[in-house]
């Protein structure tokens, strides 16, 4: 059994998008990053970077994993899912996951942090941002016209990736102007597995959180 500790937010879809797609049975537990939950000492010893997701693995002496991508490849390896052994078929996953974790969702976060939560308009860092991202929107679109998948087959990459892209509203990004990108993430979202993913924690989970 997995205990999930997690948000709903681009990085905590990951994990719970990935446990559903892999079919490992799990548990959620909210942590409330508005209350600053994620700082506190219970959860620092999960994870002492002090951010979600984490996991802890029952069936493993209670092991702790923080940082989304080694998450995903921690249960890709624990599952044998969504990430291929052969070394070549490996690295390419690992490569677009990486895209996603140095790139994507950095430049993504801070366009939208400054499009939607910095307390003043800093025009300059909305435009290096936005400008950024949109770059890396159209290296998955151009990749994605020649692939149906990030590397070949559905895997952790696609994920990773994808539960970014959903959020593209947030940093005021048409996907319409992507269409290989997006024929890609409909194509995803009609993922049963997927779609739950993007779900949890659930508004029921969440009101037994906060009452």
């Amino acid at each position: 059994m997995i205990d999930l500790y997690t948000w709903p937010t681009p990085n905590g879809f990951k994990a719970s998008v990935a446990l559903e797609e892999m079919a490992l049975p799990y548990v959620v537990k909210p942590i409330d990053i508005d209350t600053g939950e994620q700082k506190q000492p219970a959860f620092l010893s999960i994870n002492p970077n002090g951010r979600i997701p984490a996991i802890v693995d029952r069936d493993n002496d209670d092991f702790a994993v923080f940082e989304s991508g080694a998450i995903l490849i921690y249960l890709a390896e624990k599952s044998g899912k969504l990430l291929p052994t052969d070394v070549k078929g490996r690295s390419e996953v690992i490569q677009w996951l990486m895209f996603q974790m140095g790139g994507l969702g950095p430049m993504q976060g801070q366009a939208v942090n400054f499009l939607k939560y910095f307390p003043e308009r800093v025009q300059p860092a909305i435009d290096r941002y936005q400008k950024e991202t949109l770059r890396l929107y159209d290296v998955l679109d151009q990749h994605l016209a020649e692939t149906e998948f990030l590397a070949g087959e559905f895997s952790i990459a696609d994920i990773a990736n994808w539960c970014w892209v959903i959020f593209h509203e947030n940093a005021e990004i048409d996907l319409g102007n992507f269409p290989s990108l997006k024929r890609w993430a409909d194509q995803i979202h009609a993922r049963p597995s997927s779609a739950k993913g993007v779900t949890i924690p659930s508004k029921m989970e969440l009101s037994k959180k906060r009452f």
